[in-house]
């Protein structure tokens, strides 16, 4: 018995100690990293973002978009800015130096990238709102089109594309350099696209940057095409080439009927001055209405596009990208309608109470 009682004694000791060594191990241990799912701004590594992810031997991080795509999530330094990014694609599109499994693609830049990837898919590249709520949702990350998402981080603590605040964007010149070097140099590091096929889309003050600096800087070597959800601004900087950017870009401006105060006269602003460069460049009024297209339907605050929610409204005009950006799209919008509405004689919107 006393044998008995000492060797259920030990069991259970046995048990004891095991429980102690293994919770233990769940508990928080000096020096343990944990993953960090909030997106900053300069301080940000190559973390995950909304979703955890593998770690990618080229640096970042993998996960997977919502269409079965493979996200890579990384951070590189471009002009002493550092640019943290997410691309979506199908695996096989990603580089053999990547990191990402399943990538076969040969790493190159987009001036030797042309006859290669010619026939590849696009890029739509997104540039959130202050804050960087879109930069987290990531809403174009399902191939569309042929397009696949990429989403790029504002390189500053604030999340504000073109730094500054309200209307008064002071990097804009320099944000807009290192998203042209991102797309130029970094991005076929990283995976296979067609160059000639890059579109964009803003969000509230991503929108204000791609108007303001961005495409008058670089959108005539685009030749594509930029939807401006929520924000606009008429161009801050000198427009380069601007016969041809107005000749061969696709611009969408879509806002709401209970847009921001301040945005309210800054839009219909930007959309007399692209329409000016498009008759400056000698472009008939249908011609320019073709190209550059308006809508203010929607019965909601800043970027409720559904009438309903930032986020949600934000994800509507995502998933109608193709539809509203590229040619033969229908223009339907669920829950708007037809969106594209000639700029021409529709430069001033009837605006109700701002949100």
């Amino acid at each position: 018995m006393v044998f008995l009682h000492f060797s259920g004694f030990r069991a259970l000791s046995f048990f004891f100690f095991l429980s102690l060594i293994l919770q233990s191990d769940a508990l928080p241990r000096r020096g343990r990293k944990r993953p960090n799912n909030n997106a900053t701004g300069a301080t940000t590594g190559a973390t995950a973002g909304n979703t955890a992810g593998l770690a990618a031997t080229g640096g970042g991080t993998i996960s997977q978009a919502t269409d079965g795509s493979t996200i890579l999530d990384k951070t590189v330094n471009i002009n002493g800015l550092p640019i943290r990014y997410k691309i979506s694609a199908p695996a096989s599109l990603f580089t053999t130096v990547s990191g990402v499994p399943g990538g076969t693609a040969t790493a190159a830049t987009a001036a030797t990238a042309n006859n290669a990837t010619a026939g590849q898919n696009g890029l739509n590249v997104l540039l959130h709102g202050d804050g960087g709520q879109s930069f987290l949702d990531f809403p174009n990350q399902a191939v569309q089109g042929g397009l696949m998402g990429v989403v790029v981080l504002a390189p500053n603590q604030d999340r504000f594309w073109g730094g500054g605040s309200g209307l008064d964007r002071t990097d804009g010149v320099e944000h807009s350099a290192a998203v042209n070097t991102l797309i130029q140099e970094q991005l076929p590091q990283d995976v296979a696209f067609d160059p000639a096929n890059v579109f964009f889309t803003g969000v509230s003050g991503g929108s204000l940057m791609l108007s303001g600096f961005f495409m008058p800087a670089f959108g005539a070597a685009y030749k594509t095409g930029v939807m401006l959800n929520c924000g606009a601004l008429a161009p801050q900087v000198a427009v380069v080439d601007a016969a041809t950017l107005a000749a061969s870009t696709r611009i969408h401006f879509q806002t709401t009927q209970n847009e921001l105060a301040l945005l309210q006269p800054a839009i219909p602003e930007a959309v007399a001055a692209y329409e000016s460069l498009a008759a400056d460049a000698g472009l008939t009024a249908a011609e320019a209405g073709a190209l550059q297209t308006v809508d203010a339907t929607p019965a909601g605050g800043h970027c409720e596009f559904d009438e309903q929610d930032f986020v949600s409204g934000v994800q509507l005009m995502s998933d109608s990208f193709a539809d509203v950006m590229l040619a033969g799209g229908s223009g339907e919008v669920n829950g708007i309608g037809n969106v594209l509405t000639s700029v021409v004689g529709n430069e001033n919107i009837n605006f109700g109470a701002p949100s």
